[in-house]
């Protein structure tokens, strides 16, 4: 499955939240033993995360829902303008499995708006 782009729109200062349902073949993915993560990063080639989102997969994991989510102290650490992210799935590895599998849901710009209070 190819990433889809989504941009983001996040006030300075202000909490920030996106609810996402993963879907395949038309029905909710179940997320079962499946955890989440997301950066921002100034750049595409940036080493290090200019912030990371708290990235969550909600109980009941069987409806296949991811939740997004940036706090109001984060944001307002951070300098407006344009950065980059992205939101992936991973599977963690079990005793079964040696390898971890991991999917990118999203990605794409997201753009911290300045605020004046």
């Amino acid at each position: 499955m190819t990433a889809a782009r989504y941009d983001l729109t996040i006030d300075q200062g202000s909490d920030f939240s996106l609810e996402l349902t993963v879907k395949e073949s038309g029905s909710a993915k179940d997320l079962t033993g499946w955890f989440a993560r997301a950066q921002l990063r100034a750049t595409k080639e940036a080493t290090t995360a200019a912030a990371s989102f708290e990235a969550t997969v909600p109980t009941p994991k069987t409806n296949g829902r991811v939740n997004l989510s940036l706090d109001y102290e984060t944001s307002d650490d951070m300098t407006a303008g344009v950065y980059f992210y992205d939101l992936e799935i991973y599977e963690a590895a079990s005793a079964a499995a040696s390898a971890v599998q991991v999917s990118r849901l999203i990605q794409g710009q997201a753009h911290i708006r300045r605020e004046v209070t």
